[in-house]
């Protein structure tokens, strides 16, 4: 347990009306009359700032959350790819209403080929965490997962290929015939959905089936995203909420220290092509994987709400940039965390992370603080923040509190040596948060984070 726990004031008035506003707009002061006061009282809700001092871990409020998970807290993390998904499987059994917000623009694997194909989101890392909010007990569809998470084999033939995904939208493949109505119907007509737009030299080898069926649903839903990802969420009785930080065709680019300009999210992780050698430098939005020019995005009301309505907001481990990085690019994110009070919380990888080249722990804060900045500097000057007229700088961060904590697991070296540690405990503050150290990792895997202890830790800052 660290020596000075960490105090929270919350709900912050000015977030607490923002979520009231988001939930009712006809009410933006959040004062709705409260049916069965007594005689005699207020009949409007009241807001009141509360001081609470939190100890990690607190076993308690974990074990009343885990006996409540159908309303239990509301936790916002900025994601994408795997490196959240045990973590997501163990909090879904403290609370079913923690929402996930990931990017669409993944450029590599059976992605890239849907994209190519047909100008749209990248779906994969969305149905991945759906899959990992998936209901797995009795009460669950665990046909659905297995219909979502099977992949044509790489080796197989075009001709072989197309006969197997007919006789998926025919309904005789066995993986389609145990899908449970309606799942079993709308996964065949999203399949002929799709079946009947791809283009005759589509490459099926190594497909997902969960991204084709998205991908059917998508064009069947008049390329709205947000409607077939809520639906097979539904199916999949998903214990938790994954949705696209923005609905848009876009890619990532990136220029590094060194001066070279990186173009397409798939060449910056280091998986299908030689990790960078250089510190990235900056990051940015751009229409397509051959166009540097950036280009903006503003994320949903929706999204909006989420963010400004969570109980904890999470900057969580996994590729710096093409996933964490990258979900804060987007307009009215930054403004949206200003404007709820409740405590946000980074998680830093302990693993390698090719993206994170040449960065020690104090300069991947300093980067997130910085990033947080810019993007708040510009949503108040568009008017979409919680304040107009912002500096982008630490100050503006500390002013704001979009840290609170930096979440650390205790004696780690994976966070370098002391002298490292030391400085990122600077960079905190300097940004207005604390380094906060506790028993994260698994007693056997030093490099990654144990998603119960790190679930726990997490819900007890709540």
């Amino acid at each position: 347990m660290n020596e000075k726990p960490p105090v929270f004031e919350h709900p912050d008035p000015a977030g607490a009306a923002g979520a009231a506003d988001a939930a009712n707009p006809a009410d933006p002061a959040g004062a709705a009359d409260l049916a069965g006061a007594p005689p005699g009282a207020s009949r409007k809700a009241s807001r009141v700032m509360i001081r609470r001092e939190a100890v990690l871990p607190d076993p308690w409020r974990a074990a009343r959350y885990k006996a409540y998970p159908e309303i239990g807290p509301r936790i916002v993390f900025f994601t994408g790819g795997t490196a959240l998904r045990e973590l997501s499987r163990t909090l879904a059994e403290y609370s079913h209403n923690c929402v996930h917000l990931i990017t669409p623009f993944d450029s590599g694997g059976s992605s890239a080929v849907l994209r190519k194909a047909f100008g749209m989101p990248a779906v994969g890392d969305i149905r991945n965490r759906i899959m990992a909010l998936a209901d797995r007990t009795v009460r669950g569809n665990p046909e659905v997962g297995a219909l979502f998470a099977h992949r044509f084999p790489k080796d197989a033939g075009e001709e072989e290929l197309r006969e197997t995904l007919a006789d998926m939208i025919r309904g005789s493949h066995p993986l389609v015939r145990r899908a449970p109505e309606p799942l079993r119907s709308l996964a065949r007509y999203h399949l002929r959905y799709f079946f009947e737009r791809m283009p005759r030299d589509f490459d099926l080898r190594g497909a997902s089936v969960g991204n084709l069926i998205l991908a059917g649903g998508y064009f069947n839903n008049e390329r709205n995203l947000e409607a077939v990802i809520f639906l097979f969420s539904r199916l999949a009785k998903a214990r938790g909420v994954a949705r696209p930080i923005v609905d848009a065709d876009l890619h990532l680019a990136a220029r590094l220290e060194d001066g070279s300009l990186i173009l397409g999210q798939r060449r910056l992780t280091g998986k299908e092509v030689p990790p960078i050698a250089s510190r990235v430098a900056d990051l940015w939005l751009t229409a397509g994987e051959d166009d540097p020019a950036p280009v903006d995005a503003s994320i949903s009301p929706e999204v909006a709400a989420a963010i400004r309505g969570a109980d904890l907001i999470c900057y969580p481990m996994g590729s710096f940039y093409t996933s964490l990085m990258a979900n804060l690019l987007p307009g009215g994110v930054a403004g949206a965390i200003a404007d709820n009070r409740n405590p946000r919380v980074y998680l830093p990888n302990l693993g390698h992370d090719p993206e994170e080249w040449g960065m020690r722990l104090g300069d991947k804060i300093r980067t997130l603080g910085e990033r947080l900045a810019r993007g708040l500097a510009r949503d108040r000057a568009a008017g979409t923040g919680a304040e107009a007229g912002a500096r982008p700088d630490a100050e503006a961060v500390r002013e704001a509190r979009l840290l609170d904590v930096v979440l650390l697991d205790a004696g780690n070296p994976g966070y370098g040596s002391a002298r490292d540690v030391d400085e990122a405990g600077r960079e905190a503050e300097r940004l207005g948060a604390q380094l906060v150290f506790a028993p994260l990792s698994a007693r056997n895997r030093r490099d990654r984070l144990d998603p119960r202890l790190t679930a726990e830790h997490l819900l007890s800052l709540i």
